[in-house]
């Protein structure tokens, strides 16, 4: 198996702390201790610093066409914190020219103040956090923000930054799809160029899985305020480009697409993953996930808790699970580019896909159907290795 070469590197930073940790969330997020208040911003960005030290022979020579700041709630970061970790990547890494950066926010008060000073940093586009505009939605799932609250950080981040995406979340505990629509309504009328809409689940390990609210909408709601959803956006102008995520036209997230295409990225920070194409094969990595085992790591300059080379069986499926999440795909040609592999190895599943309406006909092109979007699951179980 011989990579042709290496595929656009990427970067992904993660801060793991939280004000509070949302009920329904499973990301590797932390509230501080003792419900205090104090986050370590210095320990943090010098343990990034050193993590990014130690990683840069992984990626010698390759410039970073993407920066994506993720947590947690990043927008925590005081202005000279955020300052002082860009001016650091910028000193070891190679930045392309119009490169993207990307910085996920919250819309409470603190975080929304300091916008302007993110975007002088060099911050490129502004992911916000909103979920909902209702007041009563966002207090049933958690979150510290009101909806006023949500339309002054769409209102602000629009001044300021020409790239804006906003988080809605539908399916929630008594959400009916008017409610739905509405917070639809509120985000396309400011002006946003992209939306990021996730239906809620329960995952495992979170307080909403251990009791899960009873008045959640039924599987037939949800289908109904998901298919309104993309209607109303593609009235609006938008493309329903990814599985969760619809942008105007130019507006789609470079960042995630590397993902999706099978790039390279680079993680650093408490638990972050990392996929890096190397001499021996695509390398997957994982950060030591909790944020005091991961900052003693500045100390050790221990930082990568699993370290693994992808298999030529898993490969099939793990390029699949991302390029399939595409509503264009991916040109064929780019799964022997970023694999190594002959499209031969999945010549079988790619007919069975087929032949059951769930990926396109044309052979120089792998792109699911309308069906195969509904039903990705289905669309991918085909491409799992042999047990």
């Amino acid at each position: 198996m011989t990579i042709p070469s290496a595929p656009p590197l990427a970067l992904y930073v993660h801060f793991p702390w939280c004000v509070r940790k949302c009920p329904y969330c499973d990301f590797n997020s932390h509230a501080p201790c003792e419900g205090g208040n104090d986050f370590p911003f210095a320990a943090w960005n010098d343990a990034v610093a050193a993590d990014l030290e130690a990683a840069l022979p992984q990626i010698e020579g390759r410039s970073v066409h993407s920066v994506f700041i993720g947590g947690g709630t990043p927008s925590l970061l005081p202005s000279i914190a955020l300052e002082k970790l860009l001016d650091t990547l910028r000193a070891r890494l190679t930045f392309e020219p119009g490169i993207e950066i990307t910085l996920e926010a919250n819309p409470g008060a603190v975080e929304v103040s300091r916008f302007r000073d993110y975007c002088a940093a060099g911050v490129t586009r502004l992911s916000i956090g909103v979920q909902s505009f209702n007041d009563g939605l966002l207090a049933r799932i958690g979150r510290i923000h009101n909806g006023s609250e949500s339309r002054r950080a769409q209102e602000v981040a629009l001044a300021h930054f020409e790239r804006v995406n906003v988080d809605l979340m539908y399916g929630l505990p008594g959400q009916t799809p008017e409610q739905a629509l509405s917070d639809l309504e509120i985000a396309v009328s400011s002006g946003i160029q992209h939306l990021s809409c996730y239906h809620l689940t329960m995952e495992p390990n979170t307080p909403f899985a251990a009791a899960k609210p009873e008045d959640l909408p039924d599987e037939d709601a949800v289908a109904d305020m998901e298919e309104m959803i993309g209607a109303r956006l593609t009235d609006a102008g938008f493309r329903h480009y990814e599985v969760s995520a619809f942008a105007r036209a130019g507006s789609e997230c470079r960042h995630n697409l590397n993902y999706w295409r099978f790039g390279d990225y680079l993680g650093l920070g408490p638990g972050a993953h990392g996929k890096l194409t190397t001499a021996g094969g695509i390398v997957r990595e994982m950060r030591h996930k909790h944020p005091a085992r991961y900052l003693e790591g500045a100390v050790r300059r221990d930082f990568v808790q699993e370290r693994r080379v992808v298999s030529a069986e898993e490969l099939p499926f793990e390029f699949m699970m991302n390029a399939l999440r595409l509503s264009d795909g991916v040109p064929a040609m780019l799964f022997t580019e970023r694999t190594g592999l002959s499209l031969e190895v999945v010549a079988e599943p790619l007919e069975r896909a087929r032949r059951a309406d769930l990926l396109d006909s044309d052979p120089d092109c792998l792109r699911p159907t309308v069906r195969g979007l509904r039903f990705l699951n289905e669309l991918l179980q085909l491409f799992l290795p042999d047990r």
